[in-house]
């Protein structure tokens, strides 16, 4: 516990409302499993009248400020989970601190509710960085961002074989942002203009699951998005508003994702998104018994201003079959591909468009789905084999 000497108690008060969304933001970096206690803790930190909350696990910290009548300058740590039930059940009133920092017992009152919390002197606790003025790498819109990071992140690999894999590629260049994540099955490339860039160009490797996090907690943000890579390249700092996050990095070289793209199609068709995503999802329920298959057929109209159609469909030993039949309009031969079902319904529910296109060169080569009438967006999957029928 740091506090000034000569300071028996520290006093301050805050809103309700405030202090529960702020420590909704910093507890999702608690650490569930550490067994350093201070990890499952969150500090208070008293400021110039304001009361700074941060939480960490050592591999993403998040750091929250809300303005507080403060009396003098002090920290601590309490139990994150703890602080953020009672306060969460209060009613919206103002919420008063006192903290013993002598036996780092913290004293809070609102309305007729009281509480004394034990807590664990901020020694320990982590130091953490900060993005100071002028080391802004880029800015973007918080919305725009939470979006890519929303089309992008599941795509990344859920297991540590490959880390690398398990991150997502973000490439500042030129004035431009380009998101990337793949598994060895699927890639989803997202890109935006940036606000502002300051700096060289560079790439680096986030952890998906951070970015996920990310994505999380700027959802009620308006405020700009500053974003900072430390110079060793090992932590990315973001902050918008009051709210700062934290999260490493991960070492390694990310695949050549631009040399994954087919840049050539011989069929393409243009579906609904809604008829597509409705046809993808009944489908699914059939392939679970079969490996997740789900089989596309596109098939031109007759005559040059019919419209085409596309068949989706799966079938099981097990569990039967089902084909929906959505209009489609075909460019190109007749073709036929089949994809995981669940990696299919996975990008259509993040494509905001109402028509994608689905291009094709062969059912055994990558297929590609863009939405149409956005060039920023591109998503790659895998073929699964259908046999020749």
């Amino acid at each position: 516990m740091r506090t000034n000497e000569g300071i028996p108690a520290v006093k301050l008060a805050c809103k309700q409302d405030e202090l529960q969304r702020a420590l909704s933001h910093v507890s999702r970096a608690v650490s569930r499993k550490s067994t350093l206690p201070v990890l499952s803790n969150v500090m208070l930190k008293t400021g110039d009248s304001s009361l700074k909350l941060a939480a960490t696990n050592l591999e993403i910290a998040i750091t929250a400020s809300i303005p507080s009548e403060v009396d003098a300058e002090g920290e601590t740590t309490v139990r994150a989970d703890l602080l953020t039930e009672f306060v969460s059940s209060l009613p919206n009133d103002s919420v008063k601190f006192e903290l013993d920092t002598a036996g780092q017992s913290l004293a809070l009152e609102c309305a007729r509710s009281k509480a004394h919390i034990k807590g664990i002197a901020a020694d320990d606790f982590p130091e953490l960085p900060r993005i100071e003025d002028g080391q802004t790498t880029a800015r973007i819109d918080p919305q725009v961002f939470r979006e890519m990071i929303g089309q992008v992140a599941f795509a990344a690999a859920t297991d540590d074989s490959r880390p690398v894999l398990a991150g997502v590629l973000c490439e500042f260049q030129g004035g431009k942002l380009t998101l990337a994540a793949a598994d060895g099955f699927r890639l989803s490339v997202r890109s935006a203009e940036l606000t502002e860039q300051a700096g060289d160009d560079l790439s680096i490797v986030v952890p998906a699951r951070s970015l996920q996090e990310l994505a999380r907690i700027v959802a009620d943000q308006e405020d700009p998005l500053d974003l900072w890579v430390t110079p060793n390249q090992s932590q990315l700092l973001a902050r918008s508003g009051a709210i700062e996050f934290l999260t490493r990095l991960i070492d390694g070289h990310f695949p050549d994702f631009r040399q994954i793209i087919p840049q050539q199609w011989e069929t393409r068709a243009v579906i609904g998104r809604e008829d597509f995503l409705s046809a993808a999802r009944r489908a699914k329920l059939f392939a679970q018994s079969n490996n997740d298959i789900v089989k596309i057929q596109v098939q031109p109209g007759e005559e040059e201003l019919d419209p085409g159609v596309a068949r989706i469909s799966a079938q099981a030993a097990e569990t039967g079959d089902n084909e929906d039949s959505v209009e489609a309009s075909i460019e190109g031969e007749q073709a036929q591909i089949a994809f995981n079902g669940r990696y299919l319904t996975d990008i259509l529910s993040v494509i905001r468009t109402g028509d994608v296109a689905l291009e094709m060169t062969s059912s055994n080569a990558a297929g590609v789905i863009r939405p149409v009438g956005d060039t920023e967006f591109t998503h790659v999957i895998m073929p699964m084999v259908i046999g020749n029928n």
